[in-house]
Protein backbone atom coordinates (compact mmCIF):
# COMPACT_ATOMS: atom_id res chain seq x y z
CA UNK A 1 0.00 0.00 0.00
CA UNK A 2 1.17 3.78 -0.38
CA UNK A 3 2.82 5.50 2.73
CA UNK A 4 0.88 6.40 5.48
CA UNK A 5 0.32 10.18 5.67
CA UNK A 6 0.66 10.33 9.01
CA UNK A 7 2.43 7.94 11.70
CA UNK A 8 -0.06 9.92 14.19
CA UNK A 9 -2.92 9.55 12.14
CA UNK A 10 -2.49 5.56 11.51
CA UNK A 11 -5.64 3.47 11.97
CA UNK A 12 -5.26 0.56 13.56
CA UNK A 13 -6.35 -2.67 11.64
CA UNK A 14 -7.47 -5.67 12.65
CA UNK A 15 -4.78 -8.56 12.49
CA UNK A 16 -5.31 -12.42 12.01
CA UNK A 17 -5.04 -13.92 15.56
CA UNK A 18 -2.49 -16.54 14.22
CA UNK A 19 -2.41 -17.77 10.59
CA UNK A 20 -4.83 -15.92 8.62
CA UNK A 21 -5.78 -12.73 6.23
CA UNK A 22 -6.86 -8.99 6.40
CA UNK A 23 -8.12 -6.93 3.70
CA UNK A 24 -10.76 -4.05 3.03
CA UNK A 25 -14.01 -4.35 1.68
CA UNK A 26 -16.33 -1.74 0.08
CA UNK A 27 -18.20 -0.82 -2.41
CA UNK A 28 -20.49 1.48 -4.67
CA UNK A 29 -18.33 4.51 -5.61
CA UNK A 30 -20.73 5.12 -9.03
CA UNK A 31 -17.42 7.43 -9.45
CA UNK A 32 -14.97 7.61 -12.88
CA UNK A 33 -16.09 11.55 -13.78
CA UNK A 34 -13.39 13.79 -13.56
CA UNK A 35 -14.89 16.39 -10.99
CA UNK A 36 -18.32 14.55 -10.44
CA UNK A 37 -20.06 14.35 -7.63
CA UNK A 38 -19.10 11.26 -6.13
CA UNK A 39 -15.20 11.67 -6.62
CA UNK A 40 -14.63 13.62 -3.54
CA UNK A 41 -16.81 11.30 -1.26
CA UNK A 42 -14.68 8.43 -2.81
CA UNK A 43 -11.22 10.36 -2.15
CA UNK A 44 -12.21 10.54 0.98
CA UNK A 45 -13.13 7.31 1.89
CA UNK A 46 -9.94 5.83 0.03
CA UNK A 47 -7.96 8.08 2.47
CA UNK A 48 -9.20 6.13 5.26
CA UNK A 49 -8.05 3.27 3.32
CA UNK A 50 -4.91 4.36 3.12
CA UNK A 51 -4.11 5.15 6.68
CA UNK A 52 -4.30 1.73 7.88
CA UNK A 53 -1.83 -0.38 9.49
CA UNK A 54 -0.86 -2.75 8.37
CA UNK A 55 -2.04 -2.14 5.47
CA UNK A 56 -4.93 -5.10 4.13
CA UNK A 57 -2.98 -7.80 1.88
CA UNK A 58 -5.87 -7.47 -0.82
CA UNK A 59 -9.14 -5.12 -1.35
CA UNK A 60 -12.41 -6.74 -2.20
CA UNK A 61 -14.68 -4.17 -4.54
CA UNK A 62 -18.10 -5.57 -4.68
CA UNK A 63 -19.37 -3.68 -7.91
CA UNK A 64 -20.31 -0.47 -9.17
CA UNK A 65 -16.90 1.49 -9.30
CA UNK A 66 -18.22 3.34 -11.96
CA UNK A 67 -21.24 5.93 -12.61
CA UNK A 68 -21.29 3.72 -16.47
CA UNK A 69 -25.18 3.13 -17.83
CA UNK A 70 -24.20 4.96 -20.81
CA UNK A 71 -24.09 3.10 -24.01
CA UNK A 72 -21.06 5.14 -25.30
CA UNK A 73 -17.99 2.88 -25.37
CA UNK A 74 -15.61 5.19 -25.14
CA UNK A 75 -17.68 6.77 -22.43
CA UNK A 76 -17.74 3.92 -20.30
CA UNK A 77 -13.64 3.17 -21.00
CA UNK A 78 -12.96 6.83 -19.83
CA UNK A 79 -14.73 6.39 -16.75
CA UNK A 80 -12.85 3.16 -15.64
CA UNK A 81 -9.41 4.75 -16.95
CA UNK A 82 -10.14 7.38 -14.48
CA UNK A 83 -11.15 5.32 -12.22
CA UNK A 84 -8.42 2.72 -12.31
CA UNK A 85 -5.18 5.02 -13.11
CA UNK A 86 -6.12 8.32 -10.97
CA UNK A 87 -9.11 7.34 -8.21
CA UNK A 88 -6.92 4.43 -7.43
CA UNK A 89 -3.74 5.57 -8.34
CA UNK A 90 -2.65 5.53 -5.02
CA UNK A 91 -2.81 2.00 -4.47
CA UNK A 92 0.33 -0.33 -4.16
CA UNK A 93 -0.13 -2.62 -7.51
CA UNK A 94 1.41 -5.43 -5.40
CA UNK A 95 -1.64 -5.22 -3.59
CA UNK A 96 -4.41 -7.14 -5.31
CA UNK A 97 -7.51 -5.68 -6.07
CA UNK A 98 -10.29 -7.77 -7.00
CA UNK A 99 -13.98 -6.62 -8.41
CA UNK A 100 -17.66 -7.89 -8.37
CA UNK A 101 -19.71 -7.19 -11.72
CA UNK A 102 -22.64 -4.48 -10.82
CA UNK A 103 -25.44 -3.04 -12.54
CA UNK A 104 -23.73 0.22 -13.52
CA UNK A 105 -20.92 -2.04 -14.79
CA UNK A 106 -22.02 -4.93 -16.78
CA UNK A 107 -25.65 -3.73 -18.03
CA UNK A 108 -25.55 -5.04 -21.33
CA UNK A 109 -22.98 -6.54 -23.54
CA UNK A 110 -20.83 -3.87 -24.19
CA UNK A 111 -20.08 -2.97 -20.88
CA UNK A 112 -19.19 -6.50 -19.81
CA UNK A 113 -16.71 -6.95 -22.29
CA UNK A 114 -15.55 -3.67 -21.23
CA UNK A 115 -15.22 -4.89 -18.42
CA UNK A 116 -13.55 -7.75 -18.38
CA UNK A 117 -11.18 -6.12 -20.58
CA UNK A 118 -9.91 -3.42 -18.25
CA UNK A 119 -9.93 -5.40 -14.68
CA UNK A 120 -8.23 -8.16 -16.06
CA UNK A 121 -9.70 -11.02 -13.87
CA UNK A 122 -9.27 -14.57 -14.19
CA UNK A 123 -10.55 -16.58 -16.60
CA UNK A 124 -11.83 -19.49 -14.45
CA UNK A 125 -15.53 -18.55 -14.42
CA UNK A 126 -18.51 -20.45 -16.18
CA UNK A 127 -19.39 -20.79 -19.68
CA UNK A 128 -20.20 -17.21 -21.18
CA UNK A 129 -19.00 -15.95 -17.40
CA UNK A 130 -15.38 -15.59 -17.90
CA UNK A 131 -13.97 -12.45 -16.38
CA UNK A 132 -17.07 -11.81 -14.92
CA UNK A 133 -17.21 -14.71 -12.62
CA UNK A 134 -14.23 -16.06 -11.49
CA UNK A 135 -12.68 -17.82 -8.34
CA UNK A 136 -9.18 -16.73 -6.47
CA UNK A 137 -7.22 -19.20 -4.03
CA UNK A 138 -4.90 -17.81 -1.21
CA UNK A 139 -3.53 -20.46 1.15
CA UNK A 140 -6.40 -21.88 3.27
CA UNK A 141 -8.75 -19.01 1.55
CA UNK A 142 -11.28 -19.34 -1.09
CA UNK A 143 -12.75 -16.19 -2.63
CA UNK A 144 -15.39 -16.84 -5.36
CA UNK A 145 -16.91 -13.59 -7.14
CA UNK A 146 -20.53 -14.80 -8.68
CA UNK A 147 -21.98 -12.54 -11.31
CA UNK A 148 -25.62 -11.61 -10.01
CA UNK A 149 -26.80 -10.36 -13.41
CA UNK A 150 -26.38 -13.49 -15.44
CA UNK A 151 -27.25 -12.56 -19.01
CA UNK A 152 -27.37 -16.24 -19.81
CA UNK A 153 -30.01 -16.93 -16.82
CA UNK A 154 -32.25 -13.55 -17.35
CA UNK A 155 -30.16 -10.43 -16.15
CA UNK A 156 -30.15 -8.16 -13.27
CA UNK A 157 -30.95 -10.84 -10.26
CA UNK A 158 -29.95 -13.86 -11.63
CA UNK A 159 -26.78 -15.98 -10.44
CA UNK A 160 -25.86 -19.41 -11.78
CA UNK A 161 -25.44 -21.94 -8.89
CA UNK A 162 -23.98 -25.31 -10.40
CA UNK A 163 -20.79 -23.79 -11.07
CA UNK A 164 -20.89 -22.38 -7.73
CA UNK A 165 -21.15 -25.42 -6.20
CA UNK A 166 -18.47 -27.22 -7.88
CA UNK A 167 -16.22 -24.71 -7.38
CA UNK A 168 -16.53 -25.31 -3.21
CA UNK A 169 -16.06 -28.80 -3.74
CA UNK A 170 -13.17 -28.61 -5.78
CA UNK A 171 -11.80 -26.28 -2.70
CA UNK A 172 -13.25 -28.34 -0.19
CA UNK A 173 -9.80 -28.46 1.41
CA UNK A 174 -10.47 -24.58 1.82
CA UNK A 175 -10.26 -23.55 5.84
CA UNK A 176 -12.30 -20.05 5.19
CA UNK A 177 -14.54 -19.56 2.43
CA UNK A 178 -16.33 -16.39 1.13
CA UNK A 179 -18.26 -15.56 -1.88
CA UNK A 180 -18.85 -11.99 -3.43
CA UNK A 181 -21.28 -10.19 -5.57
CA UNK A 182 -23.06 -7.23 -6.19
CA UNK A 183 -27.04 -7.84 -4.96
CA UNK A 184 -27.60 -9.10 -1.54
CA UNK A 185 -29.83 -12.26 -1.07
CA UNK A 186 -31.98 -11.02 1.68
CA UNK A 187 -33.41 -7.56 1.63
CA UNK A 188 -31.41 -5.16 3.42
CA UNK A 189 -32.96 -2.54 5.63
CA UNK A 190 -36.25 -3.28 4.51
CA UNK A 191 -35.97 -1.88 0.83
CA UNK A 192 -36.88 -5.43 -0.94
CA UNK A 193 -37.53 -5.81 -4.55
CA UNK A 194 -36.98 -8.95 -6.60
CA UNK A 195 -34.39 -8.45 -9.65
CA UNK A 196 -33.87 -4.85 -8.65
CA UNK A 197 -33.01 -4.76 -5.13
CA UNK A 198 -31.63 -8.23 -4.47
CA UNK A 199 -31.40 -11.86 -6.06
CA UNK A 200 -34.31 -13.56 -7.78
CA UNK A 201 -36.47 -15.13 -5.77
CA UNK A 202 -36.36 -18.53 -7.93
CA UNK A 203 -32.60 -18.12 -8.01
CA UNK A 204 -31.86 -17.09 -4.19
CA UNK A 205 -33.14 -20.24 -2.02
CA UNK A 206 -30.93 -22.57 -4.22
CA UNK A 207 -27.76 -19.92 -4.03
CA UNK A 208 -27.80 -19.98 -0.29
CA UNK A 209 -28.08 -23.63 0.05
CA UNK A 210 -24.90 -23.88 -1.74
CA UNK A 211 -23.62 -21.65 0.59
CA UNK A 212 -24.79 -23.61 3.96
CA UNK A 213 -23.95 -27.04 2.64
CA UNK A 214 -20.84 -25.91 1.17
CA UNK A 215 -19.64 -24.30 4.62
CA UNK A 216 -19.27 -20.45 3.37
CA UNK A 217 -18.10 -18.22 6.15
CA UNK A 218 -20.15 -15.08 4.13
CA UNK A 219 -21.89 -13.60 1.00
CA UNK A 220 -20.16 -10.02 0.71
CA UNK A 221 -21.98 -7.38 -1.25
CA UNK A 222 -23.35 -4.15 -1.88
CA UNK A 223 -26.04 -2.53 -4.11
CA UNK A 224 -28.03 -1.39 -1.24
CA UNK A 225 -26.98 2.26 -0.20
CA UNK A 226 -26.22 0.77 3.20
CA UNK A 227 -24.03 -1.22 5.90
CA UNK A 228 -25.67 -4.05 7.11
CA UNK A 229 -24.89 -7.70 8.36
CA UNK A 230 -27.26 -10.04 9.05
CA UNK A 231 -27.03 -14.51 9.48
CA UNK A 232 -29.29 -16.68 7.53
CA UNK A 233 -28.64 -20.34 8.93
CA UNK A 234 -25.47 -19.39 10.06
CA UNK A 235 -23.82 -17.75 7.03
CA UNK A 236 -23.62 -14.26 7.61
CA UNK A 237 -24.57 -11.62 4.49
CA UNK A 238 -22.52 -8.41 4.55
CA UNK A 239 -23.42 -5.47 2.61
CA UNK A 240 -21.69 -2.55 2.39
CA UNK A 241 -22.35 0.31 -0.55
CA UNK A 242 -20.91 3.25 0.82
CA UNK A 243 -18.01 4.01 -1.18
CA UNK A 244 -19.03 7.22 -2.74
CA UNK A 245 -22.90 7.62 -3.00
CA UNK A 246 -23.55 9.89 -0.39
CA UNK A 247 -25.94 12.04 -1.70
CA UNK A 248 -28.39 8.95 -1.87
CA UNK A 249 -27.38 7.82 1.46
CA UNK A 250 -30.97 8.32 3.96
CA UNK A 251 -29.04 10.98 5.98
CA UNK A 252 -28.55 10.64 9.83
CA UNK A 253 -28.95 6.36 9.45
CA UNK A 254 -26.29 5.26 6.86
CA UNK A 255 -23.07 6.94 5.78
CA UNK A 256 -19.98 6.89 4.12
CA UNK A 257 -17.37 3.48 4.93
CA UNK A 258 -14.99 0.68 4.15
CA UNK A 259 -15.00 -2.24 5.69
CA UNK A 260 -11.84 -3.75 7.27
CA UNK A 261 -12.23 -7.70 8.07
CA UNK A 262 -9.75 -9.99 9.25
CA UNK A 263 -9.91 -13.92 8.90
CA UNK A 264 -8.38 -16.70 11.18
CA UNK A 265 -9.16 -19.59 12.98
CA UNK A 266 -11.50 -18.45 15.32
CA UNK A 267 -13.80 -16.88 12.55
CA UNK A 268 -14.19 -13.34 11.32
CA UNK A 269 -13.77 -10.24 12.19
CA UNK A 270 -14.59 -6.23 11.04
CA UNK A 271 -14.61 -2.78 11.32
CA UNK A 272 -16.82 -0.23 9.86
CA UNK A 273 -14.72 2.71 9.61
CA UNK A 274 -16.37 6.01 8.22
CA UNK A 275 -15.01 8.59 5.84
CA UNK A 276 -12.93 10.56 9.13
CA UNK A 277 -11.49 7.04 10.56
CA UNK A 278 -13.88 6.77 13.23
CA UNK A 279 -15.22 2.58 13.74
CA UNK A 280 -18.95 2.97 13.44
CA UNK A 281 -20.01 -0.85 13.99
CA UNK A 282 -17.68 -3.88 13.96
CA UNK A 283 -18.33 -7.91 15.34
CA UNK A 284 -16.51 -10.68 16.13
CA UNK A 285 -18.41 -13.67 14.69
CA UNK A 286 -19.63 -16.13 15.61
CA UNK A 287 -19.86 -14.98 19.26
CA UNK A 288 -18.44 -17.20 22.13
CA UNK A 289 -21.42 -19.51 23.14
CA UNK A 290 -21.89 -19.53 27.23
CA UNK A 291 -20.95 -22.29 28.91
CA UNK A 292 -23.68 -23.94 31.24
CA UNK A 293 -22.87 -22.02 34.37
CA UNK A 294 -23.54 -18.89 32.72
CA UNK A 295 -27.17 -19.13 32.63
CA UNK A 296 -29.66 -17.31 34.98
CA UNK A 297 -33.11 -18.56 35.59
CA UNK A 298 -35.63 -15.49 35.50
CA UNK A 299 -38.73 -16.12 37.43
CA UNK A 300 -42.09 -15.74 36.21
CA UNK A 301 -43.67 -12.09 36.67
CA UNK A 302 -41.99 -8.94 37.73
CA UNK A 303 -38.30 -8.67 38.57
CA UNK A 304 -35.44 -6.27 38.59
CA UNK A 305 -33.59 -6.09 34.80
CA UNK A 306 -30.41 -8.89 35.54
CA UNK A 307 -28.70 -6.50 33.11
CA UNK A 308 -28.38 -2.96 32.08
CA UNK A 309 -28.41 -4.06 28.36
CA UNK A 310 -26.94 -2.33 26.15
CA UNK A 311 -24.44 -0.75 27.24
CA UNK A 312 -21.02 0.21 26.48
CA UNK A 313 -19.74 -3.10 28.06
CA UNK A 314 -22.89 -5.05 27.55
CA UNK A 315 -23.58 -5.63 23.86
CA UNK A 316 -24.34 -9.23 23.55
CA UNK A 317 -26.68 -11.04 25.32
CA UNK A 318 -28.49 -14.59 25.33
CA UNK A 319 -32.04 -15.50 26.03
CA UNK A 320 -33.38 -19.07 26.37
CA UNK A 321 -37.57 -19.94 26.11
CA UNK A 322 -38.70 -23.36 26.80
CA UNK A 323 -42.14 -24.33 27.11
CA UNK A 324 -45.71 -25.83 25.32
CA UNK A 325 -47.27 -23.54 22.92
CA UNK A 326 -51.18 -22.84 23.60
CA UNK A 327 -53.58 -24.44 21.78
CA UNK A 328 -55.11 -23.61 18.04
CA UNK A 329 -56.86 -20.53 17.75
CA UNK A 330 -54.83 -18.61 19.87
CA UNK A 331 -54.52 -15.15 18.81
CA UNK A 332 -53.86 -13.17 21.04
CA UNK A 333 -50.74 -11.33 22.01
CA UNK A 334 -48.78 -13.93 24.53
CA UNK A 335 -45.52 -11.92 26.58
CA UNK A 336 -42.41 -13.90 27.14
CA UNK A 337 -39.97 -11.02 28.22
CA UNK A 338 -41.02 -7.38 28.19
CA UNK A 339 -38.73 -4.94 29.71
CA UNK A 340 -39.92 -1.28 31.22
CA UNK A 341 -38.70 2.17 31.88
CA UNK A 342 -40.98 4.18 34.23
CA UNK A 343 -44.17 5.20 32.53
CA UNK A 344 -43.18 4.27 29.21
CA UNK A 345 -44.64 1.62 27.07
CA UNK A 346 -42.20 -1.58 27.13
CA UNK A 347 -39.17 -0.92 25.39
CA UNK A 348 -38.32 -4.33 24.65
CA UNK A 349 -41.44 -7.07 23.66
CA UNK A 350 -40.21 -10.33 23.30
CA UNK A 351 -43.69 -12.61 22.43
CA UNK A 352 -45.67 -14.80 20.10
CA UNK A 353 -48.28 -13.03 17.84
CA UNK A 354 -51.24 -14.68 15.88
CA UNK A 355 -52.93 -17.86 15.56
CA UNK A 356 -49.63 -19.04 13.90
CA UNK A 357 -47.85 -18.14 16.82
CA UNK A 358 -44.87 -16.30 15.18
CA UNK A 359 -42.34 -15.20 17.78
CA UNK A 360 -42.11 -11.43 17.86
CA UNK A 361 -39.68 -8.75 18.82
CA UNK A 362 -40.95 -5.24 19.57
CA UNK A 363 -38.61 -2.16 19.78
CA UNK A 364 -39.63 0.79 21.01
CA UNK A 365 -36.69 3.27 20.17
CA UNK A 366 -38.29 6.51 21.69
CA UNK A 367 -41.55 7.29 23.82
CA UNK A 368 -44.25 8.50 20.95
CA UNK A 369 -42.53 6.82 17.98
CA UNK A 370 -43.92 3.87 16.56
CA UNK A 371 -42.16 0.72 17.31
CA UNK A 372 -40.50 -1.66 14.93
CA UNK A 373 -41.14 -5.37 14.83
CA UNK A 374 -38.92 -7.98 14.08
CA UNK A 375 -40.45 -11.12 13.56
CA UNK A 376 -39.22 -15.35 13.78
CA UNK A 377 -40.05 -18.45 13.52
CA UNK A 378 -44.22 -20.00 14.02
CA UNK A 379 -45.15 -22.36 16.30
CA UNK A 380 -47.48 -25.14 16.19
CA UNK A 381 -50.07 -25.39 18.39
CA UNK A 382 -49.34 -27.56 21.78
CA UNK A 383 -45.46 -27.62 20.17
CA UNK A 384 -42.81 -27.98 22.76
CA UNK A 385 -40.69 -25.70 21.94
CA UNK A 386 -37.05 -24.33 23.20
CA UNK A 387 -35.32 -21.10 21.90
CA UNK A 388 -32.59 -18.98 21.81
CA UNK A 389 -32.51 -15.42 21.01
CA UNK A 390 -29.42 -13.66 20.54
CA UNK A 391 -29.41 -9.75 21.04
CA UNK A 392 -26.11 -8.31 19.58
CA UNK A 393 -26.47 -4.47 19.63
CA UNK A 394 -23.61 -4.42 17.43
CA UNK A 395 -25.07 -5.79 13.96
CA UNK A 396 -27.56 -3.26 13.64
CA UNK A 397 -31.20 -4.56 12.16
CA UNK A 398 -29.66 -7.67 11.89
CA UNK A 399 -28.65 -8.29 15.16
CA UNK A 400 -31.96 -9.94 16.56
CA UNK A 401 -31.39 -13.39 16.20
CA UNK A 402 -32.92 -16.88 17.08
CA UNK A 403 -32.43 -20.37 16.83
CA UNK A 404 -33.57 -23.95 18.54
CA UNK A 405 -31.71 -24.41 21.40
CA UNK A 406 -30.94 -27.22 21.04
CA UNK A 407 -29.45 -27.27 17.12
CA UNK A 408 -29.55 -24.92 14.50
CA UNK A 409 -27.93 -22.54 13.47
CA UNK A 410 -28.02 -18.39 14.17
CA UNK A 411 -30.76 -16.92 11.90
CA UNK A 412 -31.59 -12.85 12.04
CA UNK A 413 -35.53 -12.18 12.62
CA UNK A 414 -37.35 -10.72 9.48
CA UNK A 415 -36.86 -6.75 9.54
CA UNK A 416 -37.91 -3.59 7.72
CA UNK A 417 -35.86 -1.31 9.75
CA UNK A 418 -33.01 0.80 9.48
CA UNK A 419 -31.40 0.58 13.14
CA UNK A 420 -31.79 -1.97 15.41
CA UNK A 421 -31.22 -2.84 19.21
CA UNK A 422 -28.01 -0.12 19.35
CA UNK A 423 -30.91 2.29 19.96
CA UNK A 424 -32.73 0.40 22.96
CA UNK A 425 -32.47 2.20 25.94
CA UNK A 426 -31.85 0.17 29.15
CA UNK A 427 -34.99 -0.66 30.81
CA UNK A 428 -34.99 -0.94 34.79
CA UNK A 429 -37.95 -3.83 34.91
CA UNK A 430 -38.24 -6.98 32.94
CA UNK A 431 -41.50 -8.84 33.32
CA UNK A 432 -41.73 -12.79 32.24
CA UNK A 433 -45.26 -14.11 31.05
CA UNK A 434 -46.92 -11.23 31.00
CA UNK A 435 -46.33 -7.41 29.96
CA UNK A 436 -45.29 -5.47 33.06
CA UNK A 437 -49.38 -4.76 33.57
CA UNK A 438 -50.03 -7.47 35.76
CA UNK A 439 -50.81 -11.58 35.05
CA UNK A 440 -53.43 -10.89 33.13
CA UNK A 441 -52.14 -8.29 30.48
CA UNK A 442 -50.97 -10.29 26.95
CA UNK A 443 -50.18 -13.62 29.42
CA UNK A 444 -48.19 -16.24 27.60
CA UNK A 445 -51.36 -19.24 27.01
CA UNK A 446 -49.08 -22.21 27.07
CA UNK A 447 -47.73 -24.55 29.95
CA UNK A 448 -44.37 -24.39 31.70
CA UNK A 449 -42.96 -21.31 30.56
CA UNK A 450 -39.16 -21.47 31.48
CA UNK A 451 -36.91 -18.34 30.82
CA UNK A 452 -33.27 -17.65 31.17
CA UNK A 453 -31.07 -15.26 30.52
CA UNK A 454 -26.68 -16.04 29.41
CA UNK A 455 -23.90 -14.01 31.08
CA UNK A 456 -23.13 -11.05 28.63
CA UNK A 457 -21.56 -11.91 25.53
CA UNK A 458 -18.52 -10.26 24.99
CA UNK A 459 -16.06 -10.09 21.44
CA UNK A 460 -13.62 -12.55 21.42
Amino acid sequence: MAATPARSAAIPALVPRGAGHQFVLYGDSCSGVPGGRHEQAFARVNAVVRRLAPGPQFLVFAGDEVAGLTPEPRALRAQWRHWLDVEMGWRDRRVPLWHATGNHTTYDAMSADTFRALTRLPRNGPRGQQGLAYWIRRGDLLLIFVHTLCAELGGEGYVETAWLRATLRAHADARHKLVVGHHPAFPVNGYSGAYQRQIAPEAVGAFWDVLVEQGVAAYLCSHILAFDVQVHRGVLQVCTAGAGTAPRMPAGVEYLHCVQMALDGAGLRYQVLDAAGRVRERLSWPPAAPGVGDWTALPRGRIRAPTAFPHARARCIALRFRGRAAKAGTGAMQTLLAAQRTGELAALWIGLRGNAQRLTVVVSSEPGRSPHYWLGPQLAAGEIFDLALLLHADMGPGGILWRRATDGAWQSCAAASAWGLERLRPAAVWSIGHDGGGPRHSPFRGEELAAAVAAIWRPR
